[in-house]
């Protein structure tokens, strides 16, 4: 049975997305959206991955085409698997940790903004999150604070 076979209306397949956190000062990459869903709300970059791609290469991809940044995959931070967490239908979404290795930071593709924020922007700053962002940031920073891992020790 080959794939078109397999995802059809009998066995309907989540979607497969990539989000990326990096970090610079304990602050976090985000973008605001000028799309929609959720345009003008701030995210994670990311986006979906696309067929015959890796989640590593979909999430350098992503990281260029949406802030200008070439990053270099650390390791994967959690997955997120909740239906409902995107209007557009059923997305499972692999997270990774990121490293800085080059380029400019430049909002462009899905993003109207980019900046670095503080780790709990979304509690101290009147801005709405995207999709379930919001929870990706804030267990972003209770393991940051809680950390014993070098990744964390020299950003602190």
């Amino acid at each position: 049975m080959n794939y078109a076979d397999y995802n059809n209306e009998l066995h309907k397949a989540p979607a497969v997305a990539v989000d990326g956190l990096l970090l610079r000062d304990v602050r976090v990459l985000l973008i605001k959206r000028n799309k929609d869903p959720y345009k003008d709300h701030l995210a994670v970059p990311g986006g979906f991955v696309d067929f015959a791609e890796s989640a590593e290469d979909a999430i350098v991809r992503e990281m260029r085409e949406e802030t200008g940044l070439e990053v270099r995959v650390k390791r994967i931070f959690d997955v997120r698997s909740g239906y409902g967490r995107d209007p557009r239908g059923h997305t499972i979404s692999i997270v990774f940790l990121l490293d800085e290795i080059g380029g400019e930071l430049k909002a462009g593709d899905d993003a109207a903004e980019a900046d670095f924020f503080p780790l709990d922007a979304f509690k101290k700053l009147d801005v709405k999150a995207a999709f379930d962002h919001a929870e990706i940031i804030y267990d972003l920073g209770s393991f940051f604070y809680k950390s014993k891992d070098p990744i964390f020790k020299r950003l602190g």
